[in-house]
């Protein structure tokens, strides 16, 4: 069976919710990061980079969301959440799922996470003060030019779909209001419709 380690408030949603849509095998252990489990002895053994998720599978350990979403969509591909036998359309997928990651969430954590880059507190006021601009640029470059809508690649749900949900959820922290942004409040609101969404919300906040 598989383990996902996640918290709550992170980026971990998108891999809970694509392994209970896939109808996966799996266990869901929660890291308590208001206790500073992420930092432990124990976790750390797991992940050493003291984050998460954390997929344990029966080859090893998977950390970072787009490799734990791309190893469950090709992992239980009768659940079609994504094209595996189409290498262009799964390297699409893969390519806005590294913009989400790479960019998108980096541009989130300058709010709460500056220390990450500098050592000055000013600095790190600064950071958090540019943070809805950053965020929303991000999000009109998604509205505009990536989200094909309903879901991100079009009429089929795929891992692309948890992983924005997950993202865009940050955006009232970030000071910035999701209906400013029309499809991807659509989006938000279908995916809270969908019964794994609602299964693993409720989990989550318990």
């Amino acid at each position: 069976m598989l383990k996902l380690y996640y918290a709550r408030n992170t980026c971990a949603l998108a891999s809970y919710i694509a392994l209970e849509e896939a109808a996966a095998p799996y266990e869901a252990i929660r890291v308590d990061f208001g206790a500073a489990e992420q930092r432990g002895p124990e976790y750390l053994k797991i992940n050493p980079k003291g984050r998460v998720p954390s997929l344990v599978t029966e080859w090893g350990i998977l950390t970072e969301t787009p490799a734990i979403l791309a190893f469950v969509a090709q992992s239980f591909p009768a659940a079609k959440l994504a094209p595996v036998d189409d290498p262009f359309s799964f390297a699409g997928i893969q390519a806005f799922n590294s913009y989400l990651c790479s960019t998108v969430h980096v541009a989130h954590a300058h709010g709460g996470r500056g220390y990450r880059w500098a050592d000055d507190d000013t600095s790190f006021a600064d950071m958090k003060r540019k943070v809805p601009q950053t965020m929303r640029e991000c999000f009109t470059l998604i509205e505009n030019n990536m989200l094909r809508g309903p879901w991100v690649c079009g009429d089929a749900y795929t891992i692309c779909d948890p992983y924005l949900f997950t993202i865009s959820g940050w955006l009232g922290r970030d000071q910035v209001d999701i209906t400013e942004f029309p499809k991807v409040n659509a989006h938000a609101e279908a995916m809270k419709a969908r019964p794994a969404v609602q299964k693993v919300l409720r989990e989550e906040r318990a």
